[in-house]
């Protein structure tokens, strides 16, 4: 039977291998991950999962899964906010994933086992050759295939550039002082088509193949039973048989050699502690950056503020028996245009403005619209108050209040 070897060059192998824990009675298992690896890789997947549900629904707004999921975080902010935690939290292992590397590549010395070789393009060669029914069997995989090798590579490419992007994005004045305006549209552009692939590719490839097709649980037990070795890493076995596998270092190697490395882990952690404190942090707004202004005391005299009647001005495009002081005729498309995206397309906070109906009814602060009372009316309160994201102009304003004095009219 033909077997292709792995190539003996070095490669980043981020784990211990080789040990083998066995009962009399059980089947023999091999050590694949430590329990660090398995931490980490457990932080990794939840704020990967909490990046794409909140990133999204951002990019695809008008799907009714996106207005349900912005829905139920409290609207777009509420999802932005989780984003940049759940980005924080990535920030943070891919910093540990860095160190964790050094000290096996430093003090334990690994094989750089993940790294591609030209025995991964022959191993690939001769798959096509076994799909195509020209090889009886697979390749001899050692401790990475080609594939895994190509997922680990695609992570840490994917992760940079979200990285990159995302600073651009959260950080946009900072960002035009470096580079072109234009890099800011070009970078979201880039951040979302990356979701959609890094989405698709582990839903697609490494969830299907990793945990459906072959059910490997070794991310979660740190262990590969000696039938999955034979059939994933039969290369890797055979090592291990020979005792030709890599096995680690006598302590007092691993001490002196941690001497070179903590300060190398220290200088790296204070350089990632700077750089996700500065990435969060760097953002100088215009408000922030002028010079403060003279403070005196405001002269604000208690008269009844003036309500001037605005009616606006017919057009022709409205039909026949519609008014232009009614909901027909100016306020429902005012609310279209100035708060379509939290109350029109959706209902935040119980509030919809898609409909007359709608609009009289209210949300969870009370009716929107009561005819003849401005005052208690929730629209007008809200208003008042300033500030809002979809602000109406003082003319609006008033021609709110006007309307609803006259009893609110449909058309």
């Amino acid at each position: 039977m033909e077997k292709q070897q792995e190539n003996p060059t070095p490669a980043i192998q981020p784990s211990e291998t080789g040990a083998v824990t066995h009962q009399p009675d059980k089947p023999k298992m091999y050590v694949r991950f430590d329990r660090w690896q398995r931490v980490s890789h457990l932080v990794m997947l939840v704020s990967f999962t909490i990046l794409g549900l909140t990133g999204l629904p951002q990019k695809y707004i008008d799907s009714p899964v996106s207005l349900f999921i912005l829905r139920v975080l409290g609207g777009i902010e509420g999802a932005r906010v989780v984003h940049h935690v759940a980005a924080f939290v990535l920030m943070v292992v891919s910093i540990y994933h860095v160190i964790d590397l050094l000290y096996r590549i430093i003090v334990l010395r690994t094989p750089w086992s993940m790294m591609p070789w030209i025995s991964d393009l022959q191993h690939v060669i001769h798959d096509v050759g076994y799909y195509l029914g020209f090889r009886k069997h697979k390749a001899f995989y050692g401790r990475y295939s080609y594939a895994e090798k190509a997922e680990y590579l695609a992570l840490v490419w994917g992760t940079v550039l979200m990285g990159l992007t995302g600073f651009m994005m959260w950080n946009p004045i900072a960002t035009a002082r470096i580079v072109p305006g234009q890099a800011i549209p070009a970078a979201k552009a880039a951040h979302g088509a990356e979701a959609v692939l890094a989405v698709l590719a582990i839903l697609i490839w490494h969830v299907y193949h990793v945990h459906i097709k072959l059910f490997n649980k070794s991310m979660f037990t740190g262990k590969l039973s000696e039938e999955e070795m034979k059939h994933e890493h039969p290369a890797e076995l055979e090592a291990i048989h020979l005792g030709k596998a890599w096995q680690p270092p006598a302590p007092d190697i691993i001490r002196k050699r941690q001497r070179v490395f903590f300060p190398i882990a220290a200088v790296t952690l204070i350089v990632g502690v700077l750089s996700v404190a500065g990435f969060i942090s760097i953002e100088k707004t215009a408000i922030t950056t002028i010079p403060q202004g003279e403070t005196v005391a405001v002269f604000a005299p208690l008269t009844p503020t003036p309500r001037p009647t605005l009616v606006p001005t017919p057009t022709p495009a409205l039909g026949a028996g519609v008014s232009p002081n009614s909901w027909a005729g100016y306020f429902e498309g005012l609310f279209r245009n100035r708060c379509g995206t939290c109350h029109v397309r959706t209902a935040l906070g119980g509030l919809s403005l898609a409909t007359y109906q709608d609009a009289i009814r209210g949300g969870n602060g009370g009716s929107g619209i009561i005819l003849g009372n401005p005052d208690a009316s929730l629209l007008v309160q809200v208003q008042a108050k300033g500030n809002h994201p979809g602000q109406l102009t003082l003319d609006e304003i008033n021609a709110l209040i006007e309307w609803i004095k006259a009893g609110a009219p449909e058309q």
